[in-house]
This record gives C-alpha cells, structure tokens and sequence, in this order.
C-alpha cells in the first residue's frame, strides 16, 4: 500500500490527536539553519512546517491535503520519489515521520537532496536489539512491529551523508505519533489514538485487538506498573527517533 493510499483511509481524523509538539519543533527548525524557502515532503497536514519561512508542501494525498488549514502553505500532489521542482529549488527540504511509508526512501531522500541545499528528516531507528528492548509496547504487546524492519535513520543517514540528532520525546508529548504515550500507557486504548497511528493500520485489526486485550488486562492488575514503573520518574525519553541532518 502506498502512502497516499495509507492516509486516505486512516487520515480522515489525523488532526485530532497528530499536531505539532513545541520542543520538538525547536529542534526541526533549528536544523533547518536559515534557510528561507523551505520543502516540506509528505508534508500531511502541514505539523511542524516553519512559521516563519517560505513553505512549500507535497503531499500525495487527497484526504490529508482536504485538512490542511487554508492559509497554510501551497500544497502540490506528488510523491518523494519524484519531486516537481527543478534542482536547487529550495534552501532546505523536510520530512517528519513519513519515510517509512515511501516506496523508495533512498530514492526520496536523494530527491530531496536533488532540490534542495540542505536536507532534514524526522524518522526513527528500529533496528538495533537495544531499541527492540527499550520500547515496552513492542517488546510486550506488538513483537510483529519489533521484528519488522521499520527503523531507517541509520541507513539513510548512510546514503545521503547526515548526520544523526536523537530526538528525545517528552512524557506529556502532544503529538500522539507511535512513541508519544510512553509514560501515558492507557492512552492507546483510546480508539482515536490509534486511528492517529499509521502502525495500528498496518499490522491489522487481528494483531491491534489482541494488543490493546493485553495491555488494558496489565493496567488492571498492575502488572504493566510492575515492569515499567522506572519510567514514570521519567521526563523524556530516547526512543530510537532521530533527525538527520546534511
């Protein structure tokens, strides 16, 4: 399934719980350097684009690009791998939390190295033991995700030259990606959490309530405090979200 085809169905309601999260934007945009004219690709809904730079947004699809706010920026139906703009076009280009849905994220990536002097993404990295231990809700709840190769930081980093930033989630985060509801277990209970969250769409429903059967049963008897109570003392956490930055 492509990305385009991905958001058309889960992204009717993408607003409700996915909006941009204050200190992580810090971040993003100080990455961007300055940078005034500024592509953001697979853009979504327009979450972390700069308020204060010339934005322009790609966005392959129809439902995502209906809820963005109308005096955003210019939205244009196409996909990273294939960018309309000529080469150099743009003093940075973006990406938040969407590589993992292109078909070809080196493709992408090289792309937007293609129009742009300087490249910054937003993704995570999966694929080391230490992460698939990290993370309680795929290490108890969801190994299918934990045994997917999801993770591309490192290898994409490789491929276009960057260099690597973790990116530290705060406990109270308000944009509810996969990871934001670490320290907020019961969150993901919430049906519209999930709806927010392109993982649940992908691993299906059978996997998805089996899961939540689980988690919701641990809550209960206290179980999920009694292997994760060491987070709670936590006010952020490292868990595997990078940003890469040439």
């Amino acid at each position: 399934m492509s990305s385009a085809q991905l958001y058309d169905t889960l992204g009717a309601n993408y607003t409700a719980t996915r909006r941009t999260e204050p200190r992580i934007a810090v971040q993003v945009w100080a990455a961007l350097g300055g940078a005034r004219t500024v592509l953001n690709v697979g853009a979504g809904t327009g979450s972390y684009e700069p308020p204060d730079r010339d934005v322009t947004a790609v966005e392959p699809s129809t439902v995502m690009r209906a809820q963005r706010p109308a005096s955003g920026a210019q939205c244009v139906a196409a996909t990273a791998e294939s960018l309309p703009f000529d080469d150099n076009r743009f003093d940075a280009a973006m990406a938040f939390a969407t590589v993992h849905h292109w078909l070809d994220p080196i493709a992408g990536m090289r792309e937007m190295q293609r129009v742009a002097r300087r490249v910054v993404v937003f993704t995570c990295d999966t694929s080391d033991l230490a992460w698939r231990r990290r993370f309680w809700l795929t290490r108890d709840y969801l190994p299918e995700v934990a045994a997917s190769r999801i993770g591309l930081a490192t290898e994409l980093a490789s491929a276009i030259g960057a260099r690597v930033e973790p990116v530290l989630i705060p406990w109270d985060c308000v944009d509810g990606f996969f990871e934001a509801y670490w320290r907020r277990p019961e969150a993901y209970l919430d049906e519209n959490v999930r709806r927010g969250i392109s993982v649940w769409a992908t691993i299906g429903p059978d996997v998805e309530q089996r899961a939540v059967r689980s988690l919701r049963d641990d809550l209960a008897s206290g179980r999920w405090a009694e292997r994760n109570g060491d987070l709670l003392d936590l006010e952020v956490a490292d868990l595997g979200l990078r940003l890469l930055i040439t």
